[in-house]
């Protein structure tokens, strides 16, 4: 017998119920056995194998949990004592004194918590349901109106082959809390399923039927956007279905205006190729300054138990690259880059709580760069061309700890929070005369971990790290640390801190690091400083409304101040205008229903250390997967 910590439906405390899964018997079970079905046959004698008698069996054993051990029976004719008899008529006004207690038809469900019970360890896994929901619940009375009906009857629903084709088990499976939590986590990483929630039934045959339970986004968008940032804005016209005829398949064309260049887009994007965990991705672009054409095909590490995953990917680009002082560009040239790779991996699935995996490829890497007839601003050295050909190896590490939580970077969504340790790398190796122009050694890492501080603060830590070693010398070296910080003060009310550094050394000049309004300093231009090293802070008071305007968008706000620099000189040789501060508050819409982002920003900031080129205001309008 085994213990495990259960929610009964409609009610706002824990119980503790007993469950009898292959174990021995508890001297609960015999009297529930013995005087509960008794009972309970007379009273539902209409239909003694109805939900309602189960139901109603199950609650009398949680109330019997709730009494101390008694001397309840003898082993030999299971016939109660008078210590027995007393349990049982206590176990009754347990019942009816408990109002959090129902009964109801059907058995008893049980949604995995992020601990497993060891009382599913020896069960089987029998009936697997789906419960696929629209984008409105129309059981709720809120949303039962015509507006939603229309809405939910215009949406194709997700079929069940693509969430079947997602989940980690299947029926006659030995039961794994394990796959049941990780697989709701993949359904949530889809911008088609809104929410995802799977559950467990366990019958008396020591198997468990399991529920999935998933409500679909409004994935269908045309797209009209807008953003504003840094004094500069992005508009784009198109259509993007995520989810094409419910299969999973997302599908876009778009105009866009940016910055850097005008673009004709056409997107495809299919994470489970013919109802597999291949993956297919292709973007074509007809740019006003070049051309851009990626296509992968692959198989990943889709889970922390997959042993095997192969790819292949092609990009071929062409574009005119700025550089930029005070934002303002400063100089261009001519990109051209073609990147090719075939690689392969091995793992041994999850093993005491990690999951290690070994990856091996070849990869080209050409970069060329020519100068402009009317380039703006003064002539500069052009980066330096390289054609790299190279095998590598990668070694990734990672822990299985995660936890689920709303009102962190979502509102009112649920987060997939990874609270455990993970470490990736990889080496490559070109030689001269080998396809590479010449010799060069490539190193790529990265590290992420979390500290908890009690139930209400969280510090999540990662850093990455690349460089290459030619010429007996480290060139393009990187070294980027990031910390979060989560101070949780009420239910509707959360500290944000962020503090991010990076540490340039021999960057290729086609890649200096930039702060401005586009990367977290709102309160300036885009690109307004420009160096080899930046740190960039950020403090922010999060506020989460329950308001829910038409059902669509959940509201919250944000007061924040960044503070950042740049050090080192930039690709023109120009230095930093020192620290730069800024202040402001913004308004947050959480699109609970569409797939097309989670987080609309509008955003007033105010610079504190404004130069006379600089306004007074920026203010920023910016569609985010976060808050």
């Amino acid at each position: 017998m085994h213990d495990r910590s259960v929610l009964a439906p409609d009610c706002d405390c824990e119980i503790a119920l007993r469950l009898d899964i292959g174990g021995s018997k508890h001297e609960a079970d015999a009297l529930s056995q013995y005087y509960l079905t008794r009972l309970l046959r007379k009273s539902f004698a209409d239909d003694p194998e109805s939900g309602e008698f189960h139901s109603a069996r199950r609650i009398f054993a949680v109330a019997a949990s709730h009494v101390p051990m008694m001397d309840v029976y003898t082993p030999h004719n299971h016939q109660p004592g008078i210590r027995g008899t007393l349990r049982f008529l206590c176990c009754i006004a347990l019942v009816f004194m408990q109002p959090c207690v129902h009964a109801q038809t059907g058995p008893v469900s049980y949604h995995i918590p992020s601990k497993a019970s060891e009382g599913f360890t020896d069960a089987t896994i029998g009936d697997i349901t789906l419960n696929i929901g629209g984008i409105f619940d129309l059981e709720n009375p809120e949303e039962d109106k015509l507006f939603y009906q229309l809405v939910n009857k215009l949406h194709m629903n997700t079929r069940p082959h693509v969430i079947q084709q997602q989940l980690l088990f299947a029926t006659g499976d030995r039961f794994s809390a394990q796959a049941l939590q990780e697989s709701e986590r993949l359904l949530r990483k889809n911008r088609y399923i809104q929410e995802a929630e799977i559950e467990a039934f366990p019958r008396t045959d020591g198997v468990v039927d399991i529920n999935v339970n998933t409500n679909d986004t409004w994935t269908l968008v045309p797209k009209l956007t807008f953003s504003h940032k840094g004094g500069k804005s992005t508009s784009g016209i198109g259509a993007r279905e995520m989810n094409l005829f419910g299969r999973g398949i997302g599908i876009e064309a778009l105009y866009r205006s940016d910055i850097d260049r005008d673009s004709k887009v056409l997107k495809i994007v299919d994470h489970h190729v013919g109802n597999s965990w291949y993956r297919f991705r292709s973007i074509f672009e007809d740019n006003s300054d070049g051309y851009t054409r990626q296509v992968e095909f692959g198989k990943p590490f889709y889970s922390l138990n997959s042993t095997s995953m192969h790819g292949i990917s092609v990009s071929d680009s062409r574009r005119i690259d700025s550089i930029y002082e005070r934002g303002e560009i400063a100089a261009q040239y001519d990109h051209l880059a073609r990147n090719y790779e075939i690689h392969t991996g091995w793992s041994g699935g999850l093993s005491d709580g990690w999951s290690r995996r070994i990856t091996l490829g070849l990869a080209y890497d050409e970069r060329r760069f020519s100068a402009l007839e009317s380039a703006p601003g003064p002539s500069i050295p052009l980066p330096a061309d390289r054609k790299l050909l190279y095998p590598f190896i990668g070694y990734e590490l990672v822990q299985d700890k995660f936890e689920e939580a709303k009102n962190f970077d979502q509102i009112g969504r649920t987060e997939d929070r990874f609270l455990g340790t993970s470490f990736n790398s990889r080496l490559g190796l070109a030689g001269a005369g080998m396809g590479s122009d010449r010799g060069a050694v490539l190193l790529d890492a990265g590290a992420r971990t979390s500290i908890t501080y009690g139930q209400k603060s969280l510090l999540a830590l990662s850093t990455d790290f690349n460089t290459r070693y030619e010429g007996d010398e480290f060139r393009n070296l990187a070294l980027a640390v990031d910390a979060k910080f989560y101070k949780r003060q009420s239910e509707n009310r959360l500290l944000y801190a962020r503090l991010n550094a990076t540490y340039g050394r021999n960057l290729d000049l086609e890649q200096p690091l930039y702060l401005g309004g586009d990367n977290g300093l709102r309160g300036y231009p885009l690109r307004y400083q420009v160096g080899d090293r930046r740190a960039l802070l950020t403090i922010e008071q999060r506020y989460y409304t329950d308001w829910y305007p038409l059902r669509l968008f959940r509201v919250g706000a944000a007061v924040f101040f960044d503070a950042g620099q740049t050090w080192g000189d930039g690709p023109l040789g120009t230095g930093s205008d020192g620290l730069l501060r800024d202040v402001g508050a913004g308004l947050r819409l959480g699109q609970t229903r569409s797939g097309l982002g989670r987080v609309i920003h509008i955003d007033v900031a105010y610079p504190l250390d404004a130069k006379d080129n600089i306004s007074s205001v920026q203010f920023l309008v910016e569609l985010k997967q976060s808050f």
